[in-house]
């Protein structure tokens, strides 16, 4: 269950006990008006004509003989029989007839006993106590009064009215109800929110302290635990950046100490050569003719390395400017490749040129691609021995421009291949002497996808390596 839908069931259930907290509250408000409204029922007026129907028919029929001992015991009898007592009067307020409980009522108390409304005969001692007209039967004249004296359980109905009960348990369970709700809810922000969220803030104090080995899980599959997620994943991802600073300046400082080391080895050789001629050493023109070649040899090896070094920083900096403009290919890439094929040839291999270059238009930096085919040519003959070969060719395959370079030299290792275009990977050489600054291939990659094209290779180990890159026609 996600804590987004918990959260609406949840709200849902809130509002309908506060719904009916409120409906019940409102009926037992309207239940209580209407009491307070009628206080006695609406058939209470019938309730008394029954009760004293019998007393009343008796006096209409014997009222002119009250005075009678036989009638008086009848009436007697009847009120005894029906729970009821009972005062006559006769129109002048004479007392005719009352019963022995009602004996000490005086003659001039009479007329305040005479209330003919119910809710003024209504007593305090649980008595009703009304009077009722009686009319002659056959002249249909008032003939006197009669004061009847009930107990209310003659005139109430005895009726039960279980709604305010039913209606207050209601409220009572809605109360616990919802108290049991705002509890349930209080434990399941402070497990599923706060806790979670301290938990979180944690890990993220460790984080900050360089501490990327805390993992972050959540047991449960709803937003929280897809947050956990996404705070794991960027733990990792930070985890995978701090590790690979830590690596580029471990790679930064070996460069350094490498070009160093590698520019070192130069100069000390042209400085050495230098001295010697400004010595005598050489006076014939042939020695020193060999030893302006064996300075220039190292001169180039240094502006090699250099050019690397600066390419590496514009590289950091995203600014490897590329500026190709149309050039033809075949005009271009010979005025490239002559000065490589006696390059090669210089250092004792066998150059293989191109049997013919296709004459198409290309956009290209004129300059960075001859970089890029230097380098490709440098990396052979660091990887060669003489006696190899060094192989350029040309081709025209769909709407592409493709040129190879292939060498016969040791090849590249398989557990090696993955990671030829990095920067700083050199590898793991024979000797030595074949150690790089593992910045060329990757300076390569970035000039020709530049030009919107690709490079890729192919290597067996010991049996040589075939360089391919392509540059669109325009």
């Amino acid at each position: 269950m996600t804590l987004n839908y918990w959260a609406k069931k949840w709200l849902a259930i809130a509002l309908l006990l506060l719904a009916v907290f409120i409906g019940s509250s409102f009926y037992l408000l309207s239940y209580s008006l209407s009491s307070a409204k009628e206080s006695l029922p609406n058939d209470v007026i019938q309730q008394l004509r029954l009760a004293i129907n019998p007393l009343m028919l008796y006096l209409e029929q014997h009222h002119d003989q009250i005075g009678t001992n036989e009638v008086q015991a009848e009436l007697q009898q009847l009120s005894v029989n029906s729970g009821i007592d009972l005062v006559y009067v006769q129109l002048d307020g004479t007392v005719s007839f009352s019963l022995p409980t009602f004996s000490s009522i005086r003659q001039e108390n009479v007329n305040r006993l005479l209330r003919y409304d119910i809710y003024s005969g209504q007593r305090d001692d649980g008595m009703f106590q009304i009077a009722f007209p009686v009319i002659d039967g056959e002249s249909q004249r008032q003939v006197g009064n009669v004061i009847y004296f009930l107990p209310d359980s003659k005139v109430l109905s005895t009726k039960s009215d279980n709604r305010p009960i039913f209606v207050f348990i209601v409220i009572v369970l809605a109360i616990l109800s919802f108290v049991i709700l705002l509890m349930s809810m209080n434990r399941k922000i402070k497990n599923h929110f706060i806790s979670p969220v301290v938990q979180l803030k944690h890990h993220a104090e460790a984080i900050l302290k360089g501490n990327y080995e805390q993992k972050t899980t959540y047991a449960s599959l709803n937003e929280m635990g897809e947050l956990y997620a996404m705070f794991d994943q960027m733990r990792m991802e930070i985890m995978y950046l701090s590790m690979q600073r830590i690596k580029q300046e471990r790679d930064q400082k070996e460069l350094i100490t490498s070009i160093s080391h590698e520019i070192k080895t130069p100069i000390t050789t042209v400085k050495a050569y230098i001295d010697s001629i400004l010595e005598g050493v050489c006076s014939e023109p042939d020695t020193m003719l060999e030893y302006v070649g064996i300075m220039r040899t190292h001169t180039d090896k240094m502006a090699r390395l250099v050019e690397d070094l600066l390419l590496h920083a514009l590289q950091d900096l995203g600014q490897i400017t590329v500026e190709p403009c149309e050039q033809y290919s075949r005009e271009i890439l010979q005025r490239i490749l002559t000065p490589i094929g006696h390059y090669v040839r210089t250092n004792e291999l066998t150059y293989i040129e191109p049997q013919e270059i296709p004459n198409v238009l290309i956009s290209i930096d004129a300059v960075r691609i001859e970089q890029v085919i230097s380098n490709l040519v440098s990396n052979a003959l660091k990887h060669s021995s003489p006696g190899d070969s060094v192989r350029i060719d040309v081709k025209l395959e769909a709407e592409m421009l493709k040129i190879i370079i292939a060498d016969t030299g040791s090849g590249i290792r398989p557990q090696d291949m993955p990671f030829i275009f990095e920067r700083y990977f050199r590898g793991h050489p024979v000797d030595a002497a074949q150690t790089g600054t593992g910045l060329g291939l990757s300076i390569c990659k970035t000039i020709i996808e530049a030009h919107g094209g690709t490079i890729f290779f192919t290597s067996k180990h010991r049996q040589g390596t075939t360089f391919y890159f392509t540059l669109p026609l325009c």
